[in-house]
This record gives C-alpha cells, sequence and structure tokens, in this order.
C-alpha cells in the first residue's frame, strides 16, 4: 500500500534496525523534527549519492532531541523500523518545508541464522585483528544483527545500497560473508605490504649465504 511520509535526502544509508545521531541545522528539518516529537510521525531517510536518490530508504523514527542550540539547530537521535520502496519524490511535502515521497512499505525480517552469525563474528575478529581495530563494539550472537557493523566492514557506497534492498536478515548474512570472504584476503596481503614498505631505509640484519 503507498504512503506518503516526510523524507530527508542525505548522503549516507541508514538501514532498519539502526540507530542513527543527525544534526539538524536546515529550517526545514527543525519542522520536520518538531513535527516528528510533537505528533510521533515517521520519516524516511533516502540516500542521495551524486545528485542522484536512491530507490530504497529507511522508515525512521525519532527517538529524542538530545541538544537544542540558541539558534535552533538541533541534536537527535533516530532509529530505522522499517524499508520503504521509493514511488514518487516530491519537492515539498504538502503544506511543508520539508520534502515527501511516496512510497511502498516493505516486509523487513530480523530473524539470523546463528550458524551464520558465528561465521561472521570469527570473520569480522580477523578483519579488526588484522587492520588493529578494537574500537568497535561487537553484540553477543544472540543478539548480533548485520546492520550493527554494516557501516564497518568495509562496503562501498553501491554495496550498501544493495545491502538496504535486502529485505531478509539471513540474505543480509549471506551477502556480508561473502564480502568478508573478498576483503580479508585483500586487508591481509595490504599489511603485509604496508610492514614491508616500514623496513626500506632500515638497517637489516641478513645472514650471508654460505
Amino acid at each position: 500500500m503507498a504512503d506518503i511520509l516526510p523524507a530527508f535526502p542525505i548522503g549516507l544509508v541508514a538501514f532498519p534496525g539502526e540507530e542513527l545521531n543527525l544534526h539538524i541545522f536546515e529550517p526545514r528539518y527543525k519542522q520536520l523534527m518538531h513535527e516528528c516529537e510533537k505528533n510521533g510521525i515517521t520519516f524516511t531517510v533516502v540516500p542521495y549519492f551524486d545528485g542522484k536518490k536512491a530507490e530504497y530508504a529507511a522508515e525512521m523514527k525519532l527517538l529524542e532531541i538530545s541538544k537544542m542550540y540558541p539558534d535552533g539547530k538541533m541534536d537527535v537521535k533516530t532509529k530505522g523500523i522499517g524499508l520503504c520502496r521509493i514511488i514518487d519524490f516530491f519537492d515539498r511535502h504538502p503544506n511543508k518545508l520539508y520534502p515527501g515521497i511516496e512510497i511502498e512499505r516493505l516486509a523487513w525480517d530480523d530473524t539470523s541464522d546463528i550458524v551464520l552469525t558465528l561465521d561472521i563474528l570469527d570473520q569480522v575478529a580477523v578483519l579488526y585483528d588484522t587492520m588493529n581495530v578494537d574500537n568497535v563494539k561487537i553484540q553477543s550472537p544472540g543478539d548480533f544483527r548485520t546492520y550493527q557493523i554494516a557501516h564497518k566492514v568495509g562496503f562501498n557506497v553501491d554495496q550498501e545500497l544493495e545491502f538496504l534492498t535486502l529485505q531478509k536478515e539471513r540474505d543480509r548474512q549471506l551477502f556480508m560473508i561473502d564480502h568478508l570472504n573478498k576483503i580479508i584476503p585483500v586487508v591481509e596481503e595490504m599489511e603485509v605490504l604496508k610492514k614491508r614498505a616500514a623496513m626500506n631505509g632500515h638497517f637489516k640484519n641478513v645472514m650471508p649465504r654460505k
């Protein structure tokens, strides 16, 4: 069933389930956030890259306005609650300052496969260890979902946009595993090259051949 929701076009991909912090400074989006707070309406984060809007968007709800600035700017916490296919885009939502989109809400499944989860967590551990990354919080296997680290496994923009279209968590798990299988060898080779490059210019203790 088609519906019209407020739109927040931005140069990033938000995923259902993900918590997203935003700094709001434009008058039209200040109006949107105030209406979300007052009336409990939802809005959409529409990925916008290279002057093109994506075909899918995440439906978001406002969790809280964390900080109000004297000039009306604000920091807000939001969370993705659903997946939408974009049917049409309007520069102005009816009688509002902000844009709107006509959308079709899509089913979005959050049921994970624990075997695939353990595979992902093992591979992510290898990736982060290779890259010396230690500041990413990983949930326990039962609570882990792929969207929690989808911005932190090296997806490019096209991969994130494709990941957004996947309606089942199991499909998202398989997509992430396929990506990790490909990227980890590349990262490992890059780390080897970095170590080799770091040796250049230093005295080396090399035993001559007899």
